[in-house]
């Protein structure tokens, strides 16, 4: 049998001079190494530094009737939002708040506050609610009208509790119509893979420079990697409306569309100033629409002479001072474009 001998010349000066190499120093626990990054995960850990101080965990009380001796049973449910100015506002879900009786809201340093609903709209599936706490940190709001498909997506919330819980993935589609739970069509929604679950509902979805992109709304139960999100576009119509009435009153025209890019040669044709549309995908019977004559693949680019680029300008442009009134749409139609009147309705 071999044995290695240990020789004292080993300690020597000489031999410790040149001989051991230096023992590599290490990072503090829980630093990261920049070097040991990747450019994506740098991309990821940076937007989550940036957005998670403004994501909250939201818990919420409704009634659920009474028990046998007749005394009031509370139902508890919750989920996520996020703070987006530095007095108190949060945007969340409408089915995470809706019906509430009481709202408890817990920030990251571990503070919890009441809340109380400031507006709630279920045919967007959008909520407000107001915290009063000091040291706030508002959330950066992104454009959703400039994303692309495959561009990277990051989901952060607050699911049952556990804080910070981030996902990523990137932008499987744009344009997607997802029914509400008021049976609304919300139009213009966000495809994403980036794994959601319930308890994640009303937190943000961001890009890569931590700006917020999008509301997280639900899932696809049976399919993997199918989550969706309210574009943050309309996100800000909406809170605007509630912030200023508590609801939103809307006009309707009866139709499901979403945002396409019209073809270059027809906006130098036309001269139009924007080169996206709304292509009509559908027309509801007895609708203002179906009574305007519009049809499925008519582009909308106009309404009242004001461009339309997408869906959430076509949001923005059906309020409440055009119920009733008389208005002009300007389409594209093949290759005609065409004025056409129609008078929208109130929305049901």
């Amino acid at each position: 049998m071999n044995v290695s001998t240990f020789s004292p010349d080993f300690l020597s000066s000489n031999s410790l001079s040149g001989s051991l190499p230096e023992e590599p120093q290490r990072s503090p626990v829980g630093a990261a190494d920049p070097a040991l990054l990747d450019v994506y995960s740098q991309a990821v850990t940076s937007a989550v530094d940036k957005v998670s101080p403004s994501v909250v965990n939201i818990e919420v009380h409704q009634a659920a009737g009474k028990t046998r001796s007749g005394e009031p049973r509370e139902r508890r449910g919750g989920g996520s939002g996020f703070v987006f100015t530095p007095d108190g506002l949060v945007l969340t879900n409408s089915h995470v708040v809706h019906d509430a009786t009481r709202i408890e809201v817990t920030l990251l340093d571990g503070r919890r506050v009441p809340a109380r609903t400031i507006g709630d709209d279920p045919a967007t599936d959008l909520a407000v609610i107001g915290i009063d706490a000091g040291g706030l940190q508002a959330a950066q709001l992104g454009d959703s009208q400039q994303l692309r498909p495959g561009q990277i997506a990051i989901a952060i919330g607050n699911p049952y509790g556990f804080q910070s819980t981030v996902t990523a993935g990137v932008i499987s589609a744009l344009g997607r119509s997802l029914r509400s739970y008021s049976g609304r069509l919300i139009e213009d929604v966000i495809q994403t893979d980036a794994a959601l679950n319930p308890g994640n509902s009303g937190g943000p979805l961001v890009n890569s420079a931590g700006a917020v992109i999008g509301v997280n709304t639900a899932t696809i139960l049976p399919a993997q990697g199918i989550c969706f999100a309210i574009g943050i576009n309309t996100a800000k119509f909406v809170a605007s409306r509630l912030l200023r009435d508590g609801r939103i009153r809307r006009s309707w025209i009866g139709v499901s569309a979403q945002t396409v890019p019209v073809h270059r040669r027809v906006v130098r044709f036309f001269g139009l100033p924007k080169e996206s549309g709304v292509v009509v995908v559908g027309v509801e019977d007895r609708s203002p629409a179906r009574s305007a004559g519009l049809r499925e693949g008519d582009v909308i680019v106009a309404l009242d002479e004001k461009a339309v680029a997408g869906v959430d300008d076509l949001h923005r442009l059906l309020t409440d001072a055009q119920v009733g009134a008389r208005c002009v749409v300007t389409v594209i139609r093949h290759t005609e474009r065409l004025l056409v009147p129609i008078v929208p309705e109130e929305a049901r």
